[in-house]
């Protein structure tokens, strides 16, 4: 049977007292009226903003929205395949996914890390253990609101079923863990996609760009028929982009190696809800990079050392800083990246499993290569 999920609400990696006015639920989650407290990897999104009533209904099959060529489950070549470098963790699900940009149009990138859309872009995102199990769809409508869905793929994989707006809590798939699948509601969806700078996660000049991290983990490497940066303006699809862009492909300016990759995961784990442009910005936490700073690095560390956290997690109770120079057993962010408990993990959306992998590289990175707390970190 499948059950249709609640709307995740949540806390933010360092406090709930920091998140809007609201109604506290037992165990600290938030009750939102109207707004959904977002995902985590904590944003508030005001949902009549995402899709005016007037929008057209949502396609019932998912090759109703355009992927596919007519009568074929083949993606049509139209479509441009991409694969961003720090890719978000999904409990180790093997992922593809497709941009279009109508005939004509263009994507605006004179802000480098807020890229603006045309009305018509669509994006599909696939999801799959043993086979295709969920496609998720994001639109610009041509009022320039975004909507999103996900569609369920059938036994025999010729198409897929949009999911209930409220999600799939439980739905059997071989291959996931424990035998079990979750499908994000839109609310969810809207949730993570609309706390940063752009509602496109994965089409960025850092995530698309050609000097790609050999470090990030889970990177799928980038094929020759997937489009990066240089070939989004070579289509022309691309305009404004900064010159010293396409001369010097942006890259994250870090330390060393391990740095550089610790900090790109968190840019694209975390980044799109803890930033200082979106709902949760007064937490002063950023753990986005941003293209157009010479060092996010060091912005990067003077949002996450010497700031206490508000949040008290009964697993550790004296754990209270951000994070602590070489003790990442002592870092709130680990301990909430580690966790699973549904009142304390981080990301709150979209996982069963602990990203080991991500986990031993921000460890890592805690322990070795941070500033002793004698050193002084300036933004």
């Amino acid at each position: 049977m499948l059950v249709p999920s609640r709307s995740a609400h949540r806390s933010d990696i360092t406090d709930a007292d920091c998140a809007p006015q609201s109604a506290a639920l037992p165990g600290g989650w938030i009750a939102l009226h109207g707004i959904v407290a977002a995902c985590a990897i904590g944003v508030c999104v005001d949902i009549a903003h995402a899709g005016a009533e007037d929008s057209p209904p949502l396609p019932q099959r998912l090759s109703e929205t355009g992927l596919f060529s007519p009568g074929t489950t083949q993606v049509d070549p139209k479509h441009l395949s991409f694969s961003p470098q720090y890719p978000l963790w999904s409990d180790g699900a093997i992922k593809r996914r497709w941009l279009h940009v109508p005939p004509g149009a263009t994507i605006d990138a004179s802000n480098p890390d807020a890229w603006v859309f045309p009305p018509g872009t669509r994006l599909w995102k696939e999801f799959g253990h043993d086979r295709p199990i969920e496609t998720r769809f994001v639109e610009r409508l041509a009022d320039g609101s975004w909507r999103f869905a996900a569609y369920v793929w059938n036994a025999e994989g010729t198409d897929a079923e949009l999911a209930p707006a409220k999600g799939i809590a439980k739905l059997a798939a071989k291959g996931a863990p424990r035998g079990t699948y979750a499908v994000p509601s839109r609310d969810d969806c809207r949730t993570c996609h609309e706390g940063g700078a752009a509602p496109v996660l994965g089409v960025s000049a850092l995530q698309l760009s050609p000097d790609r991290d050999p470090l990030a983990p889970h990177a799928e490497p980038k094929s020759a028929a997937q489009v990066d940066l240089p070939g989004l303006v070579a289509r022309g699809i691309l305009r404004n982009l900064p010159r010293t862009l396409i001369d010097h492909p942006p890259r994250v300016t870090a330390s060393s190696p391990v740095a550089r990759a610790a900090l790109g995961y968190m840019h694209g784990n975390c980044g799109h809800c803890h930033n200082d442009v979106g709902p949760l910005a007064s937490l002063e936490l950023s753990l986005t990079q941003e293209t157009a700073l010479s060092d996010t690095a060091a912005k990067v560390l003077y949002s996450t050392l010497g700031h206490s956290s508000s949040f008290r997690p009964r697993e550790a109770q004296p754990v209270t800083q951000r994070v602590v120079p070489g003790r990442p057993d002592s870092s709130v962010l680990m301990l909430r990246a580690r966790s699973r408990n549904p009142m304390t993990q981080m990301p709150p959306l979209g996982t069963q499993l602990a990203d080991d992998e991500g986990l031993a590289l921000i460890d890592r990175w805690i322990r070795h290569e941070l500033p002793t707390p004698t050193k002084e970190v300036t933004p």
